[in-house]
């Protein structure tokens, strides 16, 4: 039995694109050298979006040139593209670190986002379900041609804000899309927080249906990744389930960064993405194994918690 259960740090990214301060980037290539250093396999650093939308990430090729001198071996970068335009920025980060720094990739994975809801899809990315899935289909070659992997994310697998309960069926199908059109991870996100061990469990068991049979992907990671908002405080036993289902790749953020802004109220900020610390305990009371060292992880989590007031 596979005991390792790889890890995605989302703080740098998720964890920050929501608040209405912006942390200096001086601060954000802190944290990320402070995530780096706990042995997660990956660091979602931030998005190419534009500033008009999310000023919080306008920074995001300033950030990957104060943190690629200090890229470990072992670890990877992504990033979020919402479009072509976003890739493009990507791709010039990794021509200019090759330039500048002799890096030859220091971003290693570009994310795109889609959505089982398509309330979600409208409200979040500006189209239906289809019309965002069409736009990734140039986008994933050109990502591969410059020898960088695709994940897929979709938004709202258990319980859309404005559409209500979504099927486990739309989210699989979904999923199918994306493989069909050449994304090399799947990423399915409990967005609201709403998922329970009895609703995630159909969710992800229609989706490993359509992997047929594609446990890891072609660079040898999970194909297939949880990202759980513990809004409701159920984000733990959701990856018990999880596990015991053949999950072995999940999402989390050092101290919890990430509040949910369609689960909050004026007044009470709901928690939002696990926190890394919480999720590495779980994952360690079932009998599975990470490579995160808990002394680093600590410094971060605690570096995470002052960013924000």
């Amino acid at each position: 039995m596979n005991t390792h259960v790889r890890i995605t740090d989302v703080a740098p990214r998720d964890g920050l694109q929501a608040e209405q301060s912006v942390v200096p980037t001086s601060d954000k290539a802190t944290l990320v050298g402070l995530v780096q250093q706990t042995g997660v396999e990956e660091v979602e650093v931030s998005s190419f979006v534009s500033p008009k939308w999310i000023p919080q990430l306008g920074d995001a090729a300033e950030l990957f040139e104060l943190v690629a001198a200090s890229k470990p071996e072992g670890v990877l970068y992504s990033a979020l593209v919402p479009n072509m335009r976003g890739l493009e920025a990507a791709i010039a980060v990794n021509q200019h670190a090759r330039e500048e720094h002799g890096i030859e990739r220091l971003i290693d994975k570009v994310s795109v986002f889609a959505a089982a809801s398509e309330g979600f899809s409208l409200k979040n990315t500006n189209g239906t379900i289809e019309e965002v899935l069409q736009r990734f289909e140039p986008l994933i070659p050109k990502a591969h041609e410059h020898r960088m992997m695709v994940r897929g994310y979709i938004s709202c697998i258990v319980k859309c804000p404005f559409d209500g309960d979504i099927h486990p069926v739309a989210v699989a199908d979904v999923a199918s899309r994306l493989l069909e059109i050449g994304v090399d991870e799947l990423d399915l996100g409990d967005t609201i927080g709403a998922a329970t061990p009895e609703t995630i469990e159909p969710v992800i068991m229609e989706t490993i249906d359509r992997l047929d049979g594609r446990a890891t992907n072609g660079f040898g990671d999970p194909t297939l990744t949880l990202h759980l908002h513990d809004t409701f405080g159920r984000a733990s036993d959701c990856v018990r389930m999880a596990l015991e289902l053949g999950v072995r790749s999940f999402d989390s953020s050092a101290g919890g960064l990430g509040g949910c802004p369609y689960a909050s109220t004026e007044t009470t900020r709901a928690p939002g993405n696990i926190a890394t610390s919480v999720l590495v305990h779980t994952i360690r009371e079932e009998g599975y194994t990470t490579g995160v060292d808990d002394a680093a992880l600590q410094r971060a989590g605690e570096f995470a918690g002052g960013l924000l007031p």
